[in-house]
């Protein structure tokens, strides 16, 4: 990472070199008699000054300045350290700042601090939303649901949901709320076995089918799969039935003019993939068939639900002193994220060969192709690294949270686990994953099935006191919408500025106080941005209001999910 380049090949001699002052203009060279050659470089920015003191070349200098900062921004060029190396002129290239994983060493420096504040009686967990009076927001799902019948069906409407459990969540609440714009039967979504992700469930596996087709019967006609007569008229091949191409983020508008009259002619429609086919701005009769779908209708199957509950039991009652209360944390640090994510960590070459191997295996071609640069550095400035188990450690006890806080660890295979999860288990002794709270045969029938044991973190991290994202994805971005849903319009979530982040892990110096200062109002704008009412370009999957929610008169002085908590204490 720290490469560096050689000035000048000339022999050392018995006299020192001269003072860098001093050569600018010489035509003598250290070694010799004879004129050294300006360098290209030196060339190149004798003109460019030149031009820019000249009267006309002034307007120059603006865009050479905005240039230079991109430059400098992206990590193509920084500042050099210039140092002698056996009398040779030897230049390093500094990397810019927060572009070099250096948390280990911020670590170092830290720990002593922290071991120093363990035990305390101050744990930011008690405290953490201090949001004092707000509105509240109440769910408002049912508030135009008619109990009249439906008018009768314009056709069957099929789709094909890919993807993890939360991309597939998103595909079938739009799938509902698109039945229900061309008043179509919709079948229960066919799941594509994604080459990724690599689970065979169908959608019975993962969600209530009849808990599903029972809450949308007032609004939406679901059917487990298409009647034997409309079987026969398509050679019982439901490859025979038209797939539609239809764009992505398409409006109601389109589907009104371009599906239904096909829906109408053919009695049966596909669309296969079914992913972020409809727009986000749409009218509030289609907004609300998406609200009631994501919020209500789906439950997640019973053999889920019933081991989900006893891992949150579970968690409650390890920390029944404090009110059951815990931290969860999605943490994406997967051999596969790291990957695509093209961030260095501190592995060396063997790191970085295992990363191309992963690359190559899961996304063949797509990292070599023509013209793709890899920029490890800019990535981490930019904050797109995935956090470490380390760096999520010490931006929770820099926040307040002691080492007798419960946290719970909502992850898949972590990269190096060993490794990275040790100074995290250092700092939380504390810690729980769903391989440590279930019994390893009551997690068996969920092995070889991501999407069901993602169904298990997902119901944990949705009752804890702290979620914590650390990667972004439909993941947090669902669970985000759903606190909001139940805890009265707030997600009670640390969403970490991970820009800011790069910069504090990058410098070895940093002070305790300076470090606490920093990671406390980071949380404070996390629970100052848990209220937030969707955007026009926004999800109404990560924020619920004003579509599924209403605002109550009165205001609240505290966030209380006390009568959940209370069920699974008793």
């Amino acid at each position: 990472m720290h490469g560096y380049s050689r000035l000048g090949t000339a022999r050392a001699t018995g006299s020192p070199p001269s003072s860098p002052r001093f050569r600018h203009g010489r035509n003598k060279s250290v070694g010799g008699g004879r004129g050294s050659k300006q360098s290209t470089v030196e060339k190149v920015v004798f003109i460019l000054i030149s031009a820019v003191f000249r009267r006309r070349g002034v307007l120059l200098l603006a865009p050479l300045l905005y240039i230079s900062g991109m430059l400098l921004y992206m990590g193509s060029v920084s500042f050099d350290v210039v140092s002698l190396k056996n009398g040779v002129v030897v230049v390093h290239k500094r990397p810019p700042p927060g572009s070099v994983y250096r948390s280990p060493q911020v670590f170092e420096k830290l720990w002593p601090f922290m071991e120093a504040e363990s035990n305390g009686t101050d744990n930011a967990l008690m405290s953490v939303w201090n949001s004092k009076v707000h509105q509240v927001w109440k769910s408002c799902v049912y508030k135009d649901i008619s109990k009249s019948e439906l008018p009768k069906s314009n056709g069957f409407f099929i789709i094909e949901a890919n993807g993890g459990l939360n991309q597939q969540r998103l595909s079938i609440c739009d799938a509902v709320a698109v039945a229900g714009l061309l008043n179509a039967t919709l079948v229960i979504p066919i799941f594509h076995l994604n080459s990724v992700w690599r689970d065979s469930s169908k959608f019975r596996d993962i969600f209530d089918e009849g808990f599903f087709i029972h809450t949308l019967r007032n609004r939406v006609n679901v059917v487990r799969e298409l009647p034997e007569d409309v079987l026969q008229r398509f050679d019982h091949n439901i490859s025979n039935i038209v797939n539609l191409r239809v764009k992505a983020w398409s409006s109601p508008t389109y589907y009104l003019q371009k599906v239904l009259p096909k829906l109408v002619e053919m009695g049966a429609v596909r669309i296969a993939p079914f992913s972020n086919r409809l727009a986000h701005a749409v009218p509030s009769s289609v907004q609300g068939l998406r609200c009631l779908a994501n919020f209500e209708a789906l439950r997640f199957s019973e053999s889920i639900e019933r081991l989900a509950e006893k891992m949150v039991d579970r968690m409650f009652k390890k920390n029944y002193q404090s009110g059951g209360k815990y931290v969860s944390v999605h943490l994406r640090f997967e051999e596969d994220m790291v990957a695509f994510s093209c961030c260095e960590y501190d592995g060396g070459e063997e790191e970085k060969h295992e990363m191309d191997i992963a690359r190559e295996r899961s996304w063949r071609g797509k990292f070599r192709r023509r013209g793709r640069v890899i920029r490890p550095g800019a990535n981490r400035v930019d904050g797109k690294c995935p956090l470490t188990p380390l760096e999520v450690g010490m931006m929770l006890r820099g926040m307040g949270f002691d080492n007798t806080t419960l946290v719970y660890v909502a992850a898949g295979k972590i990269y190096k686990a060993e490794k990275y999860m040790a100074l995290l288990k250092q700092m939380f002794p504390r810690l729980e994953t769903k391989d440590t709270l279930a019994a390893p045969e009551e997690l068996a029938p969920f092995k070889g099935h991501s999407s069901r044991l993602a169904a298990l973190d997902y119901t944990v991290c949705l009752h804890s006191e702290v979620f914590v994202t650390t990667q972004g994805g439909n993941f947090p971005h669902f669970l985000m919408g759903h606190r909001r849903y139940l805890f009265d319009g707030h997600a009670k979530t640390i969403k970490p500025d991970k820009r800011k982040l790069a910069l504090l892990f990058d410098n070895p110096n940093i002070r305790w106080e300076d470090f606490k200062r920093q990671m406390r109002d980071m949380l404070r704008h996390s629970d100052q941005k848990g209220i937030e009412v969707r955007k026009p370009s926004g999800s109404l999957y990560t924020f619920p209001m004003p579509d599924c929610m209403c605002k109550q008169a009165e205001a609240r002085n505290e966030h209380v999910n006390t009568t959940r908590r209370l069920k699974f204490l008793m």
